[in-house]
């Protein structure tokens, strides 16, 4: 008997029926439309070929608009025809008649993939499932599907309409992708085997406050590290100098208030919150590396964590039977200041149990090629972060409510 308090595709008989699946299939694309990186479109290849008895529409969006690279799903139904090893047929149409005909005329086995949702402007208009299921797209084809799947977690965050609407008008489940992430992400802020650590960096400051005081106060993580921006903000609200440039820069990003709250943080945690010993400022694209203490008059930026500090954090890791990343350590995309990155990823995979946070550290953790090493590499960015916050995702709670719902109706 399972304990999850929403559905999967094993709860439901999928054979000839008509799936709507929800899917994250947002890629970086070049100016001509190429797509750069297919890492999402790969990942929803388990979902698809798991519903192989059944009909499957897939409805997913490209960027957003206004923005270069806000085109068509073509180029996505191509790639993901070559992981699938059959046609994926791209529809160039949402709800319309060709689109509900092309459903309507659909063989078991078939994929289709309709067109971006985004261009249907009630999309990206954020309310409640039920204003959602009220809209043309969920009218005009929720009749022609038997069950709903939401596989699109880094999207989740949202209540957009495909990703809310179609909850509370059809028989709703997760998909692969969306089952393996709350999965994996619970065992990291829930406490899996310990000792349990999480290391955060990046530069969005806010939120990682919020997954520390999250992981720390429900007791789901026994140290927290911090890298990146975040050990900025957090050396300045330990009394630490950290010159003008690295207060200006933190400034610019609106985080200045977040100094007060992260020594209120560092008071509430006394020993839980792993500061760096030394820093890597930059001196003129060289690396130079000191100890927090000694700041340089020159008022250097800071851009990585010191070469202390990655030995003392890689041991800590090392040791963890747990380790969550989110964020990279400095500013990774310049090789001279990827080192604290790159060395914390390779400690991670001593861990029993490594979850990358998605977004910059999964990309990075790409790069190196240590993505089979991983236990877990998130496909969500801002929906990660959310999650591990401890914060309730609109999309989640709506499978939790259609799961409700679905187990009353029996």
């Amino acid at each position: 008997m399972t304990t999850r308090d929403y559905l999967t595709i094993d709860d439901f008989d999928i054979d000839g029926k008509t799936i709507l699946v929800r899917v994250d299939l947002n890629t970086p694309m070049d100016p001509d439309g190429n797509i750069l990186d297919d890492m999402r479109i790969k990942s929803h290849i388990p979902t698809i070929k798991d519903l192989d008895d059944a009909k499957v529409v897939l409805l997913a969006h490209q960027s957003r608009a206004g923005k270069n690279d806000f085109t068509t799903m073509k180029p996505h139904s191509q790639r993901m025809s070559q992981y699938l090893g059959k046609d994926v047929k791209y529809i160039d149409d949402i709800f319309g008649t060709y689109a509900r005909n092309s459903i309507a005329s659909m063989e078991k086995g078939d994929v289709i993939l309709l067109e971006n949702v985004r261009f249907y402007s009630e999309e990206s208009i954020k309310r409640p499932a039920s204003d959602h299921a009220g809209t043309h797209m969920v009218r005009k084809l929720s009749p022609l599907i038997d069950i709903f799947l939401n596989d699109a977690f880094a999207v989740s965050h949202r209540s957009h309409l495909s990703i809310m609407g179609f909850t509370e008008t059809l028989p709703t489940g997760a998909g692969r992708v969306m089952q393996k992430e709350i999965t994996s992400l619970d065992r990291g802020i829930k406490g899996g085997e310990r000792p349990c650590i999480f290391v955060l960096g990046g530069a969005k400051v806010d939120d990682s406050l919020k997954v520390a005081e999250n992981v720390l106060i429900n007791g789901g993580a026994d140290r927290v590290l911090v890298t990146g921006v975040v050990a900025n903000v957090m050396l300045a609200a330990s009394g630490v100098d950290i010159g003008k440039a690295n207060l200006d820069f933190i400034e610019s990003q609106g985080y200045t208030d977040q100094i007060e709250r992260g020594k209120q943080v560092l008071e509430k945690f006394n020993g839980k919150i792993g500061l760096p010993i030394d820093v890597a400022f930059n001196d003129g694209g060289k690396r130079v590396d000191g100890k927090v203490s000694e700041l340089p008059g020159d008022n250097l930026p800071i851009n990585d964590i010191g070469l202390e500090t990655i030995v003392a954090f890689s041991e800590e890791i090392k040791n963890a039977k747990t380790v969550v990343l989110n964020g990279p350590a400095g500013l990774s995309e310049v090789d001279a200041f990827a080192l604290g990155t790159h060395e914390i990823i390779k400690a991670a995979v001593d861990s029993e149990y490594s979850i990358a946070g998605g977004g910059h550290i999964s990309a990075e953790v790409r790069n190196l090629g240590y993505e089979d090493k991983f236990s877990h590499l998130s496909t969500g960015g801002g929906a990660c972060i959310d999650y591990l916050a401890g914060v309730k995702l609109p999309g989640i709670e709506a499978l939790k409510t259609a799961a409700t719902r679905y187990r009353l109706n029996g």
